[in-house]
């Protein structure tokens, strides 16, 4: 569905403005790649507030606490 959309809405700004619409296309790629650092990244601080999560709720499960999951 994301695809779709987001070629709806390609093929009507190429109507409307074809030059934009191909600059558009030129640097999509390049928008990809200077936003996969960022993703990384995010994944790695994820990662980290669930270890420190995990650190702080460790003496609980130790006494028999399972939490919600």
């Amino acid at each position: 569905m994301k695809t779709l959309t987001f070629l709806t809405a390609w093929l009507l700004l190429l109507v409307l403005c074809w030059p934009l619409a191909l600059m558009a296309l030129l640097l999509a790629p390049l928008v990809w790649l200077i936003c996969l650092p960022l993703r990384l990244l995010g994944i790695a601080i994820d990662g980290m507030f669930a270890l420190v999560a995990a650190l702080f709720m460790l003496p609980a499960r130790l006494l028999g606490y399972r939490g919600a999951h």
